[in-house]
């Protein structure tokens, strides 16, 4: 946690908050604070500063916070995600909180198995935590954005034009296209398939909307390892 996140309902007064639970803990037992220790701090959504602990013990932490920094810029990018495995899942939505992911828009795929949109970390308070646990690591208070599309076609056909107007949109897909770019400056849309990739039809119906397809070389990479690899060659 190199970032505590504060929530409104934290506030006792203007500066003042109150804090029990995991973050309690991780500052008794990672942090190994006391009074009188700094600690940086953001505000959920909002600035972040530093806040002295002024009270602390088995219960409770009391804090003086100052809020005056900013947060890091999002990077310009929507991620469009086949939805993964649910254990990759996790992982998944904390990289890219912790990269500066704007959007992440989750879509059926003909390979995505039926059960992945059982799992329980698709609650919206399960996806909550893993992208604060992102933001907790990168220093930043603003989630990205989630949202669920579980038809392809409609989507597709539908919505995504308006969403890539304006941006480079691009599907990463195994094939004899062009590589990927580098150190991109403009809004991007990026599409990303499951666990063996988006089939041809997909692939086409992107392409028809303004997608380029583009990979990364020979070796077939998991998603995880595609979606940091390809957002850091993007930015």
């Amino acid at each position: 946690m190199n970032l505590l996140l504060l929530e409104e309902q934290d506030f006792t007064g203007p500066q003042q908050v109150k804090l029990s639970g995991r973050r309690l803990q991780h500052m008794l037992e990672i942090q190994q604070v006391a009074p009188g220790d700094c600690l940086r701090v953001g505000l959920l959504g909002g600035l972040m500063g530093q806040g002295e602990v002024v009270a602390l013990n088995d219960h409770q932490a009391e804090l003086q916070v100052m809020l005056t920094q900013p947060p890091p810029p999002k990077l310009p990018l929507t991620l469009l995600l086949a939805m993964p495995r649910p254990k990759m899942f996790r992982r998944i939505l904390q990289h890219c909180a912790t990269l500066g992911v704007a959007e992440i828009i989750l879509l059926n795929s003909y390979r995505v198995e039926k059960s992945f949109w059982q799992t329980p970390f698709l609650q919206p308070p399960a996806i909550r935590e893993n992208l604060l646990l992102g933001l907790e690591q990168a220093r930043d208070t603003v989630l990205p954005r989630v949202r669920i599309e579980k038809r392809f076609k409609p989507f597709v056909e539908d919505e995504l034009p308006g969403l890539v107007a304006g941006t480079t949109a691009l599907v990463a897909h195994p094939g004899d296209y062009p590589a990927c770019p580098r150190a991109m400056h403009g809004a991007v849309t990026l599409a990303i398939g499951p666990e063996g990739g988006w089939i041809p039809y997909e692939v086409d119906k992107l392409s028809a909307v303004g997608f380029q397809p583009v990979q990364l070389g020979e070796r077939i990479l998991r998603v995880e390892t595609a979606v940091t690899a390809l957002i850091g060659r993007l930015f």
